[in-house]
């Protein structure tokens, strides 16, 4: 039995709420059916080479559709080939010098500060930095006899489920026999060896936090400084001015190793709806409580008491039903609520979803 009254649109409301939720995997848990984090390899020159865990693709495609998504204002094309690009740098005089090849692609940068991104092309031997060529190495086999290697990067890519509406910045711990991964909070990925410390961190990629996707590019930083050796237009694969060196392998190792534990934290928007059930000081005086029926020799009668003037019946649960009463939702109070034959009496109902 139920007693029912109408809400009208403004006994409702609709309220966003955003919440965080901390997660925390190792080893094979990252492609476990519910969790479903994947990894790929991507390399330009390996159009026939699978990679992922849970879905596979092309390893081309990856490098092109990442090079696409998030690094296509960072490179400039010349014969078709693409090349480094030309990044903004600020000086120390508050001059800059250069700009950025192109706006025209939306990248999903997270902060106007820094807004470099390295994208590499082409991989180098060491030797390149110290011939004249540095900086001018054009994609083929060899120039000036240096040798160029295949350019692999790896991806880490998050599924909506686990990072809701994005990646809390500064959330980010990755784990691998390499070393540790964590990103900065301006939507760049720092690298720190087992040997070293974060403020020797390298930085070795990007995160894109809306996204759910982790990119590792490598890179490279000036030995026994800790500082970052031109990143963004250092050559990939090559170290700088006798710099750490963070290449192929790295990049493989955090595909392939299962030795890896990744945590990150996570904001989600829930919204609460919340209804505004009023009792009015002469509804809902009559008790549906079955216990109150009389079952003495005058069945179905109310108890006489309850048939009273000073009777007030306890409110003990509220139920939200569509315009068929079918019941959709219960709210159980905390104790009893007496109703008022005087005031109107006010009962919240909050229920929260995705």
């Amino acid at each position: 039995m139920a007693a029912y009254k109408t809400l009208n649109s403004q006994d409702i409301i609709i309220s966003p709420l955003e919440v965080s939720k901390g997660f925390s995997f190792e080893g094979n848990a990252l492609t476990a059916s519910n969790v479903a984090i994947d990894r790929y390899l991507g390399n330009k020159f390996a159009p026939q080479e699978s990679t992922g865990y849970i879905t596979e693709y092309s390893q081309s495609a990856i490098y092109y559709q990442t090079q696409q998504l998030y690094y296509s204002n960072f490179v400039s094309s010349s014969n078709g080939n693409v090349q480094k690009a030309n990044i903004l740098k600020i000086n120390v005089d508050g001059t800059t010098t250069g700009k950025i090849a192109s706006n025209a692609f939306e990248n999903f940068i997270p902060t106007d500060l820094l807004p470099q991104r390295f994208w590499l092309t082409s991989s180098y031997s060491a030797a390149s930095l110290t011939g004249e060529g540095y900086g001018t190495v054009e994609y083929g086999d060899t120039v000036y006899g240096i040798e160029i290697f295949e350019p692999i990067i790896a991806t880490m890519s998050i599924p909506r489920a686990l990072f809701g509406d994005y990646i809390i910045p500064k959330s980010i711990i990755i784990t691998t026999d390499s070393g540790s991964y964590f990103d900065d909070g301006e939507g760049r990925l720092q690298m720190s060896t087992p040997s070293s410390s974060v403020q020797d961190s390298i930085t070795v990629g990007n995160v894109i936090y809306e996204h759910g996707i982790i990119v590792f590019t490598g890179g490279t930083r000036q030995e026994g400084t800790g500082e970052s050796g031109s990143y963004g237009d250092a050559e990939y694969g090559s170290g700088f001015y006798g710099g750490r060196t963070v290449g192929n392998n790295d990049s493989e190792n955090f595909v392939k190793t299962s030795n890896i534990t990744c945590s990150f934290s996570s904001s989600f928007t829930i919204y609460e709806t919340q209804y505004k059930c009023t009792i009015g000081e002469s509804e809902f005086n009559y008790t549906l409580n079955p216990s109150m029926i009389n079952s003495g020799s005058n069945i179905g009668a109310m108890q006489s008491f309850a048939t009273e003037s000073y009777f007030d019946p306890y409110v003990t649960t509220v139920g939200l039903y569509n315009n068929d009463q079918e019941l959709l939702a219960v709210g159980k109070l905390a104790q009893p609520l007496p109703t008022s034959k005087t005031t109107d009496t006010t009962i919240l109902v909050n229920i929260d979803r995705q």
